[in-house]
């Protein structure tokens, strides 16, 4: 989560491969921290690690070169045995072909955070949340209720991923918090789904009721014209009013969505939309419709992400309690509180509905200057299972079973102590995927960390391989072959 604001233009791009190897030793791993064995009730101390016997790291690259330690890392898109993963400030390229020396091949200097990413082909879709003087690299800040600032979709031309170049921009109301690529029936073009949210009287380019999408129409052979095509409202009575939950922390109302994933094949999205739950139908790409909606206005207060099972029966979604800046995982708030939400998708056709099932929290407390809750994750391909690796912040990296979706269980953990024992410092894991046999996870503050998970109920996985991946574009996945 964390914010919502630029124009016309291009320009500062890219430290290449050869300027980061100029950057000498300081690409190379980091030394990890001491070790520890898992407790079931002491906190690690500052920076130590303690993991099951199961998961371990075998790689950390840290911020680097134009991108500092205050260069909040977030979101991670795949290709070609790359990661790409952004930041506030741009975005970093990384050789992840040999998962224990990954190697950064480029970084995009690109403030406008968020700069979640996603990548179809040879291009590259970077969302800006906050508001700039145009939509250049060289954009500074500008308040949003200034008519003139920009927020919104940024386009890269990937081809050479030493050397990534900008191609357009697109401006989108309310700016892009994150975006979902959905690729057209023919293959011509990418409708890119922009997600945002928190619109003001005084926000010009953000007038509420904003209870809609912006949908991008980006032509593959020439990405330069790609537009703004349509925006759907999803929520014509305007969805959750937001309100007081029983332990008296603050639920969301509904301005909008905060993410969206993707089912192409069998034509369905999943919608966190702050107060709601939403299941679409996005049989025509331009006119998504509501099948079902749901809300818990008991435990949930914002409804962040949505990861769909890989038989498409299921769906949890993530609750991002105190927005990604809080301790939640304390005794006080219990196992049903900044936790996932398994919903049952029952039915056919528009007659479907998503039943509850049951919540999943990481079982292990953290401490009170640990900022903790439910976020990124995807599913690890195990044939006949539902089994998922997910980031919980300062909480680390959980991989849990929700085969039995009443009795969802962690099978492996990894995690660092807290970045400060005197006070609440935001730092932690923000995304974290599977990818090609390992698990890849995007540190805000520590950068980029590889773990390997050794684990005979995920064997399988690792004979999956995937030339692209996008987390918020599913695809059923075949253990075996080779999933583009």
């Amino acid at each position: 989560m964390l914010q919502p604001g630029l124009k016309r233009r291009l320009t500062r791009v890219f430290v290449s491969a050869a300027a980061v190897a100029a950057l000498g030793a300081s690409s190379a791993l980091a030394a990890p921290a001491v070790v520890a064995e898992p407790s079931a009730t002491a906190i690690p101390g500052v920076d130590e690690i303690v993991h099951s016997p199961n998961l371990r790291s075998i790689a950390n690259v840290p911020q680097q070169g134009p991108f500092t330690k205050d260069s909040t890392g977030t979101d991670i898109a795949f290709t070609k045995g790359h990661a790409i993963i952004g930041t506030y400030d741009g975005f970093n390229v990384f050789d992840v072909r040999n998962p224990y020396r990954p190697k950064i091949v480029s970084q995009v200097l690109c403030p406008g955070g968020q700069n979640d990413v996603s990548i179809s082909g040879d291009l590259l879709f970077l969302s800006t949340d906050s508001s700039r003087s145009d939509n250049s690299c060289n954009s500074v800040s500008k308040p949003a209720s200034d008519k003139s600032a920009w927020e919104g979709i940024k386009i890269f031309d990937i081809s050479n991923l030493a050397a990534p170049k900008y191609v357009a921009a697109i401006e989108t109301d309310c700016g892009s918090h994150t975006n979902t690529l959905v690729p057209d029936k023919r293959g011509k073009d990418v409708y890119i789904y922009v997600s945002s949210y928190a619109p003001a009287a005084n926000l010009p380019d953000c007038q509420p009721p904003h209870d809609k999408l912006s949908i991008i129409k980006v032509p593959v052979k020439d990405p330069a014209k790609a537009s703004l095509v349509a925006t759907p409202v999803l929520f014509p009575d305007g969805g959750n009013e937001g309100g007081a939950n029983p332990d008296g922390t603050r639920r969301s109302a509904t301005t909008g969505c905060h993410d969206l994933t993707a089912l192409p094949e069998k034509d369905l999205m999943a919608g966190a939309c702050m107060g709601d739950g939403v299941l679409l139908d996005i049989s025509d790409r331009l006119k998504p419709r509501v099948i079902n909606r749901v809300q818990d206005n008991v435990n949930f207060a914002f409804w962040h992400s949505a990861t769909f099972n890989n038989d498409a029966t299921k769906i949890v979604f993530t609750d991002e309690l105190g927005g990604g800046g809080m301790a939640t995982c304390l005794e006080k708030f219990g196992s049903t509180r900044g936790a996932n939400g398994i919903y049952q998708i029952t039915g056919r056709g528009d007659d479907r509905k998503l039943e509850f099932v049951s919540y999943y929290k990481i079982p292990r407390l953290q401490s009170e200057t640990e900022n903790c809750v439910a976020h990124n994750g995807s599913l690890i391909p195990v044939p006949g299972k539902d089994i998922m690796v997910q980031s919980w912040y300062q909480g680390g990296v959980s991989v849990w079973d929700f085969t039995d979706a009443k009795n969802p269980k962690e099978i492996a953990f990894w995690e660092r102590g807290p970045l400060s024992n005197e006070k609440l410092v935001g730092g932690g894991t923000w995304s974290t995927y599977w990818y090609n046999g390992y698990i890849f996870s995007s540190d805000i503050v520590k950068g980029l960390d590889v773990l390997d998970l050794n684990d005979w109920r995920t064997f399988p996985a690792k004979l999956v391989r995937q030339n692209q991946f996008n987390a918020q574009t599913q695809y059923k996945l075949h253990p075996g072959f080779n999933n583009n």
